[in-house]
């Protein structure tokens, strides 16, 4: 299984924003998503403010296979639906300290719905 490399990690997981989209049955991209991403140690997350109700996050999951663009790269990714309270704990703090200069816009992503909505974004 491909991995992260520390050159992707870094910039990916420092840009402000991320470009999402996923395939549709046909095989066929969605419209492309602006999102907020987050890096926990070596791995890539993103939630869905809006949980289940997120056009984006409920495209994700017909076929868990999309895109990503942010911070100058792009690459192919399998959506993985992240269920471990920890893990989840540690993508909230990874929101919180990122994005702490919008705490009217971030306090939603810790809803339980929005927790419900985490992906672990893997190499594919």
């Amino acid at each position: 299984m491909a991995e992260w490399t520390s050159n992707e990690l870094e910039h990916i997981g420092e840009a402000e924003e991320l470009q999402i989209t996923s395939l549709r049955k046909n095989g066929t991209l969605r419209k492309w998503t602006t999102i907020w991403v987050v890096r926990v140690e070596d791995d890539l997350y993103v939630r869905s403010v809006y949980g289940e109700r997120g056009a984006w996050y409920r495209g994700t999951l017909v076929r868990h296979v999309g895109h990503i663009r942010a911070g100058g790269m792009e690459k192919d990714v399998i959506f993985e639906e992240v269920t471990d309270p920890d893990t989840i704990q540690k993508v909230d703090e990874a929101y919180r300290t990122k994005y702490r200069r919008y705490p009217q816009y971030v306090a939603p992503l810790f809803e339980p719905e929005s927790r419900d909505a985490t992906l672990k974004l893997v190499v594919r």
